[in-house]
């Protein structure tokens, strides 16, 4: 009867101290791996139906490992440029309701390729960024999504760039956006240099506003900028891990991004081939990104975290094409049109892969179209954050129904807005307003009032303007593009003929 008794103690106390357990169950440590300027086919891993030749160049086993790990989005969308995209990622806002519609650098200043425009003037937009803090007009007040995740317990680390708010505001610097720690971000969008033997480009004259800031410890060593990140992130990820404290570890790369600066410890392999050196410049700094996201893979499988851990990658906009690459321009991101700055598909659609454990299904893969806005809430509800309050209207949806693998019934709109000036010319470059709806994509342009319509299921190259062949179905895109533009209270330039406002699209019908 004695040892009956012991073993109903015991028992009872197992199950006790089991249920404990399972209550203490942290949440799941999250990894956003953000890449800058990478198209969607800079990568061997297909998001086509095909391969192509571009898959065949480039060499990205860790992002092969994660797609087999994970699932694949082959209709993945940012914005054409990284600024609106980096903002509209961390407040979940549509650009054309966050006005930050285009890349920040100097305070209270629009670009120099605006103010020079032959032909519009161009909105007072949000060219400060984001804010913490109200009571800046030039500048969007919102909870961003790393403060939301620290308020709930989590250890937030901003790694490589940041590009969110105009130099000497609260938003240039991650701390003041909900990071604890702030490894190299800060306002520039592009390092003044990759390379630590040129201090990552501190202490050139003219070069202070580009330059990488807090790598000191670099200096003067053979290291490239996305290895040396990487380091450090793994170093701020230990102290969470140690202190047994979920993470969200945002690791936005400055790569690949110019300046086009050839990683040594890959760059041989790709001129051995015979490839124009400066894209084989360009492929061995794809190659070093990619064994930065082997290294946290690593890392979290080391440390056996990796049954509660997440990892998500993206990239902010399409692959540069308009200059600065070798070959023929607008070619880089072929089957797709264009590239970075364009409303063409090879300026916004992404290269995008997600991992959970025991909820997305290993090497599987979705066509459900996903905009940049939609990881805000994904993240949060992936966290458990379920009750936020946010002084911001949240456009972005969820797609933690499709990691689970159910499936959606009908088809929202998607939507672009960029009133604008970029500053390189080509295929669907320059200020304009675009929607897509299922297969259907309208894009108007406001110099001209020129309209585009493509049918991208059929034809994801954007090679026939189906404008003149289908009008209903035109005017009815260019009436679901006006009423967004109007719901959100989008800003739009001005001919400076008239002064007048550029029309709504549905009005030139």
């Amino acid at each position: 009867m004695r040892n009956l008794k012991l073993f109903c103690l015991g028992f009872v106390l197992l199950f006790s101290a089991c249920e404990s357990e399972e209550l203490e169950v942290m949440p799941p440590n999250i990894v956003l791996f953000f890449v800058d300027d990478m198209g969607w086919q800079d990568t061997s891993v297909p998001f086509w139906e095909q391969k192509t030749l571009f898959n065949e160049r480039y060499h990205t086993p860790n992002m092969e490992r994660l797609a087999k790990e994970g699932m694949k989005f082959t209709q993945a969308y940012a914005t054409p440029v990284c600024s609106p995209t980096r903002v509209s990622l961390l407040t979940g806002m549509n650009a054309a309701r966050h006005r930050v519609t285009n890349w920040t650098l100097i305070k209270d200043s629009i670009q120099p390729m605006e103010r020079d425009h032959p032909s519009l003037t161009f909105p007072a937009w949000n060219v400060n960024g984001l804010s913490p803090v109200s009571g800046d007009p030039k500048a969007v007040f919102a909870k961003p999504l790393s403060q939301a995740l620290q308020d709930a317990g989590y250890f937030t680390i901003h790694s490589g760039k940041a590009h969110l708010g105009a130099i000497g505001t609260p938003g240039e610097n991650p701390l003041n956006l909900g990071f604890d720690i702030n490894i190299g971000g800060h306002a520039a969008g592009a390092p003044a240099s990759y390379l630590g033997t040129e201090n990552f480009g501190n202490g050139v004259e003219g070069k202070e506003q580009w330059a990488v800031p807090g790598l000191e410890k670099y200096h003067g060593k053979p290291i490239f900028l996305t290895e040396a990140i990487t380091k450090e992130a793994l170093v701020a990820m230990d102290s969470a891990v140690t202190g047994k404290q979920p993470f969200f570890l945002y690791m936005a790369h400055y790569a690949i991004h110019t300046p086009i600066m050839g990683d040594d410890r890959y760059l041989q392999k790709y001129l051995d081939k015979g490839i124009d050196s400066t894209e084989a410049k360009y492929a061995s700094m794809i190659e070093g990104m990619d064994k930065s996201l082997g290294d946290i893979m690593n890392y979290i499988e080391r440390k056996k975290i990796e049954d509660n851990t997440i990892i998500l990658f993206m990239s902010d906009n399409g692959g540069l094409s308009a200059h600065a690459r070798g070959g023929t321009p607008h070619t880089h991101n072929k089957p797709l049109s264009s590239g970075k700055g364009s409303m063409h598909e090879g300026g916004i659609r992404e290269p995008m892969l997600v991992k959970w454990p025991e909820v997305t299904k290993p090497a599987s893969v979705s066509a459900h179209q996903v905009i940049i806005e939609d990881f805000y809430p994904t993240i949060l509800e992936m966290a458990g954050i379920d009750s936020l309050q946010t002084v911001q209207k949240v456009d972005g949806e969820s797609f933690v129904p499709v990691l689970k693998g159910e499936v959606f019934n009908g088809v929202r709109p998607l939507f672009w807005h960029y009133p604008n000036e970029w500053g390189p010319s080509g295929p669907g470059i320059g200020a304009a307003s675009t929607v897509r709806k299922g297969d259907w994509k309208f894009i108007y342009y406001h110099v001209d009032g020129r309209m585009e319509l493509f049918n991208i299921k059929e034809d994801i190259g954007e090679t026939k303007n189906l404008i003149e062949e289908q009008p209903e179905k035109a005017k009815e895109l260019a009436t679901t593009l006006t009423n967004h533009l109007k719901a959100v209270d989008a800003q739009m330039p001005s001919h400076k003929a008239t002064g007048e406002q550029v029309k709504y699209p549905i009005e030139l019908f």
